[in-house]
């Protein structure tokens, strides 16, 4: 299997989840994917970082 072919959600699902249930993680207390975690975009630009509104 060629990793190079292969999307980020298949590289988690195939490798990264199942190592962590190996290891004796907890997938509902320890475990959270694609969380958004603000409404809209955030922009870098030195010195500020700002959050703007999403679209509604």
């Amino acid at each position: 299997m060629d990793k190079r072919s292969l999307t980020e959600r298949d590289i988690c699902t195939k490798f990264i989840t199942p190592s962590l249930r190996k290891a004796g993680w907890d997938e509902m207390a320890q475990i959270r994917e694609e969380v958004s975690f603000t409404k809209g975009r955030i922009i870098v630009r030195p010195p500020a970082t700002s959050e703007l509104e999403a679209a509604e």
